[in-house]
């Protein structure tokens, strides 16, 4: 019986081979238990995707959580989120299909600048605001927001920022979230509490991701975690001379071009 789409009779494509309908071009990345990989549509010659291959063995137990997180990505529908563009099984994997995206992680781009300009972030954090402005209107909670998660659509300087990896996310209708989830660094300290939260916790790890855009050092560190999230828990954190002496204070407007 297949787990996460519908039933063979309904759409037998679903559950035919996908490499029918897509040509698999070479290894984009490898986890533990899944393989992306780069694949050209033999319907639409030219156009590619990257297919997230998940072997079933490594499934066992987390069921829930992927049929979870392929419907979220299906209610999300912004140009700023990548999106899920179908799904298919067969006795070994789950595939899913992603939209291409190339321009690899903010993550890469910080360490490459050490720092962003007031300017080029806000433009970047902009994008980010409207998608999860989306994503909340839609009761969906991403849970997990920080710089690896964002990814560029292309190379170019001034590509546009696309939010990825929904594995930990969670809806409303799902019930109360208490669940400690997500990236030190970047965690709320309300889910550091183990405290009932909701969508406030992506916009703490926003204002993270913020600050490490203006300066290029995160806000709160320690190599033990205990004492990092103690620093999250109390909201310690400074605006250290000189990495802020020109960065404009939180009444200030940044002009737009």
């Amino acid at each position: 019986m297949p787990l996460f789409g519908k039933k063979p009779e309904a759409d037998k494509k679903h559950y035919s081979d996908v490499r029918r309908r897509y040509e698999f071009k070479k290894t984009l990345g490898t986890g533990a238990f899944s393989e992306v990989v780069l694949a050209e549509d033999k319907t639409e010659r030219g156009k590619f995707n990257a297919i997230k291959c998940i072997d079933r063995h490594g499934l066992v137990g987390k069921e829930e959580s992927l049929e979870n997180e392929i419907q979220v990505l299906r209610k999300l529908r912004h140009p700023n989120i990548v999106q899920l563009q179908d799904v298919f099984e067969d006795k070994g994997h789950v595939y899913l299909v992603m939209e291409l995206v190339t321009g690899g992680e903010l993550f890469d781009r910080i360490v490459e600048k050490g720092s962003y300009t007031e300017k080029d972030a806000s433009l970047l954090i902009k994008q980010v605001l409207e998608a999860v402005d989306f994503m909340h209107d839609k009761g969906v909670v991403h849970r997990d927001l920080k710089p690896e998660n964002l990814l560029y659509y292309s190379p170019m300087d001034d590509s546009k920022i696309m939010i990825s990896d929904f594995g930990l996310s969670k809806t409303e209708e799902s019930g109360t979230m208490a669940t400690a989830c997500g990236t030190p660094g970047y965690v709320a300290p309300e889910v550091l509490a183990q405290q009932p939260y909701g969508k406030e916790v992506d916009c703490w790890s926003i204002g993270v991701i913020s600050y490490i855009l203006l300066c290029g050092y995160p806000p709160f560190y320690d190599e033990n975690d205990a004492a990092l999230f103690q620093q999250i828990l109390k909201a310690e954190y400074e605006f250290d001379s000189p990495y802020w002496d020109d960065i404009s204070g939180s009444g200030s407007v940044v002009t737009q071009p």
